[in-house]
């Protein structure tokens, strides 16, 4: 009796993380400027400026190269944003 519980619990424990799994990942996105700087976050937040913000596989979708309109930049930790290249913390 005592090991079904116990593989009960194991199992139950292994749900949970994968559905905390699936939360995270739900959350994040490509964000995107006016000035064509394109970044990827995990966070949602509003800047009071307009941002386009796409599913998080959209960026396979993109042609990222030097005479695209768009820019993809590096990702950064915590809230902010690009502007005109340049990372902008807040």
């Amino acid at each position: 009796m005592k090991s079904i519980s116990t593989t009960a619990a194991i199992g139950a424990l292994i749900a949970a993380g994968a559905i905390a799994l699936g939360a995270g990942s739900a959350s994040a996105r490509v964000v995107c400027n006016a000035q064509g700087d394109c970044w990827h976050t995990d966070v949602r937040a509003t800047y009071g400026q307009r941002f386009e913000t796409h599913p998080d596989d959209w960026y396979f979708h993109q042609t990222w190269n030097q005479d695209s309109k768009r820019h993809w930049r590096d990702y950064h930790d915590g809230l902010g944003y690009y502007a005109n290249g340049v990372w902008m913390p807040r």
